[in-house]
């Protein structure tokens, strides 16, 4: 079946639930797949979604692919084009909520959100990277705090895995015992080539051209008040060897941590939490008491392998992508040969459908802490207990964050009373209190208690 493009009504008061925009990309398919699974279940707030994108004849081929082995159902097709924000005001006038896939999003987001922020449109994005979440916090909060719009970028694998568990583990830390640092060790596993999403390649480099741009952001904003934590500041360790969990790991500079501080930053400000914008008594009791058990703490992610050989491929890309993303000819080197300088890692057709099935992740969290917060004020007292806890879940790019995704969609959709009335933040500090991580763990993604383990002195 064919679905024909429609003409777009500046004025149907939310004709459908969530528009995917971008939905004929290599993530955004997978996006449409996801969300096809609760569309008009009796259990799902789901009941009308429409795909977007520049090209019809590519969405309909995304919907055809994403419907397999069934007929693709009867869903609008939309075009849009991030150059043009008449036409994104007009896919903002149609519904409640804007899923963007359209990466990378410094070169491609920045309209979407303006418009989400300009209508009172509720947005979520897949993006991971740092200078442009920050940048639309900045340009946009106070628009989208107006106009009712909740802007949330980072609901895939980056970073709802790295939010989520974070706050999983300190959440373990029951008093008197307070964390001091928790050290994420994400390890990525396949019976097959791993190959990764080039748009996330694409962004790394883009990233690290970028740097100087992020400084310069965060020089011109006011300084957040920092969490209090106890005890000292986390080792500074190069390559590190976690016997317990049996990985070699270096340093993974991920939008991860980043935003994991944003969140803290934001509670910090707010120790009750983000008030939700018609919550009922039961809803806040049950948001402070959330927030009341998630202790800060030192974060950190790393990238593991279970061969020191491992480590050093890694570290032999990050050094390509940082000396080259740095000039123009490097990032054109980059960019057009990226299974060279990336050994293989990733590639502009991406992985194939049975590679991407094929691959799962693991996500360690090893967090360092004190079983009496008191200890962490006697000088240079060393913490004496360790919570290792850990998030599993199926292949990152593409099963992943089409899951995490959907499922943020979900609660808002079903939950917006009691979030945000609207403005721009880190996923966290919005689903935190939220059954987000229950949706997850019925989903695939598995969150789990490894160890508890106190050290004698």
């Amino acid at each position: 079946m064919t679905t024909t493009p429609q003409n777009l009504n500046p004025n149907p008061a939310s004709s459908f639930d969530l528009i995917i925009l971008g939905a004929s990309g290599f993530t955004g398919k997978y996006v449409v797949r996801e969300a096809l699974k609760f569309l008009n279940n009796p259990s799902s707030p789901l009941t009308s979604i429409a795909l977007a994108g520049r090209n019809p004849t590519k969405l309909n081929q995304a919907l055809q692919w994403a419907s397999r082995p069934h007929p693709p159902p009867s869903i609008p097709i939309l075009t849009a084009d991030t150059t043009d924000p008449s036409s994104l005001r007009r896919l903002c006038a149609q519904t409640k909520l804007i899923l963007n896939c359209v990466g990378p999003f410094r070169l491609y987001g920045e309209p979407v959100v303006a418009a989400c922020a300009e209508t009172g449109c509720d947005y979520l994005d897949i993006c991971g990277e740092p200078e442009f979440m920050e940048r639309m916090e900045a340009n946009y909060h106070e628009k989208a705090v107006e106009t009712g719009s909740l802007v949330i970028s980072a609901c895939g694998f980056d970073s709802i895995p790295a939010e989520m568990g974070v706050m999983f583990n300190t959440r373990q830390w029951e008093a008197p015992s307070a964390p001091n640092r928790v050290e994420a060790y994400l390890s990525l596993e396949s019976d097959k080539r791993i190959v990764g999403n080039f748009g996330t390649y694409e962004s790394a480099v883009l990233g690290v051209a970028n740097a100087k741009k992020l400084q310069e952001l965060r020089r011109s904003r006011p300084r957040r008040p920092r969490p209090v934590i106890p005890g000292p500041p986390p080792p500074k360790d190069t390559i590190e060897h976690q016997k317990k969990i049996g990985l070699w790991a270096v340093k993974l500079p991920s939008a991860d941590s980043i935003v994991v501080r944003r969140t803290l930053a934001i509670l910090t400000e707010n120790p009750g939490g983000l008030p939700g914008m018609n919550e009922n008594a039961e809803a806040v009791e049950k948001r402070e008491a959330f927030w009341s058990n998630v202790k800060p703490a030192h974060f950190g992610v790393k990238i593991g392998s279970k061969s020191l050989l491992g480590i050093f491929g890694f570290m032999t890309v990050g050094v390509f992508i940082g000396l080259l993303g740095s000039f123009s000819f490097g990032r054109w080197l980059l960019l057009t040969f990226p299974s060279v300088f990336s050994l293989g890692g990733f590639r502009k057709e991406g992985p194939s459908e049975e590679e991407v099935e094929s691959a799962s992740f693991k996500m360690w969290f090893v967090g360092h802490g004190y079983s009496d917060g008191n200890l962490a004020a006697q000088g240079d007292t060393e913490p004496d207990m360790e919570i290792v806890t850990r998030v599993m879940g199926p292949e990152i790019g593409y099963i992943t964050t089409p899951i995490t995704l959907i499922q943020c969609a979900l609660v808002l959709l079903s939950q917006r009373d009691n979030l945000p009335k609207g403005g721009a933040y880190p996923p966290g500090i919005v689903f935190g209190p939220t059954d987000l991580q229950d949706r997850l763990q019925q989903n695939g993604i598995s969150f789990d208690l490894v160890s508890r383990t106190t050290f004698s002195s």
